[in-house]
């Protein structure tokens, strides 16, 4: 294990890096773990364990704090507002996005098939846009994911892989992945579900958009009937 930290280390003081610039607490954590780095490469038989660990110690609490290290510094910063976004958006979460408060709090047994056939359609309408909003944001996200590969890998060598980020990277990689030509089984499957619920969403979209523009026809009938009364 010593070894894959070690090398998620050398990332970090890279990207930290070492030439003067303004921010000096950068240089110095680029210095001091790039000193460590060197220590424990370099050290004797005897010594070598031990100044592993402190390296390893050194480097995995600089990592835990990844996320506030400098602008510019910071690993998947690229995809920080993608990341904050596809948080809650995960189209195998069930959970609902916007009624989810309304949806928890309602005793299904007490629901007359009247609110029930609205709640559900509710539920399937924000299953749609949670999906249609995480596609936008899975494709926004692909100039982004060469260099945040590199980190997962070097994360994952380190065992080091549990954080948010990489939860929300994964659904970032299998929504590419599904989205890929030529899909397995599974993919189809998961495809032509998306499909269906798509469909059902449009057909309803179109019915609601048809009855406002009636609603709109009739108020402009009625006002110029108004009018016209008026002028009687």
């Amino acid at each position: 294990m010593p070894k894959d930290v070690l090398a998620l280390g050398r990332a970090l003081v890279k990207e930290l890096g070492l030439d003067p610039g303004e921010d000096t607490l950068s240089r110095w954590m680029a210095h001091y773990i790039a000193e460590l780095i060197k220590d424990a490469e370099t050290a004797s038989v005897e010594d070598r364990p031990e100044k592993l660990a402190k390296c390893a110690d050194a480097i995995l609490a600089l990592w835990k704090h990844r996320h506030q290290l400098p602008n510019g510094n910071r690993p998947f910063e690229d995809l920080g507002p993608i990341l904050r976004a596809l948080k809650s958006l995960d189209p195998s979460d069930k959970t609902p996005r916007y009624f989810r408060a309304v949806r928890n709090a309602v005793d299904e047994s007490e629901e007359s098939p009247e609110t029930r056939k609205w709640l559900e359609l509710a539920d399937a309408l924000d299953y749609s846009a949670k999906l249609l909003i995480s596609y936008c944001l899975t494709q926004a996200s692909h100039t982004a994911l060469d260099s945040s590969r590199d980190w997962v890998a070097l994360a994952e060598a380190a065992g080091l892989d549990d954080g948010l980020d990489f939860t929300v990277l994964r659904i970032i990689y299998d929504e590419n992945k599904l989205m890929q030509s030529n899909p397995e089984a599974k993919q189809r499957k998961q495809l032509e579900d998306r499909v269906k619920r798509l469909d059902d969403f449009k057909a309803r979209a179109e019915a609601l958009a048809s009855n406002l523009r009636k609603l709109l026809m009739q108020s402009q009938i009625d006002a110029v009937d108004s009018k016209d009364h008026r002028k009687k």
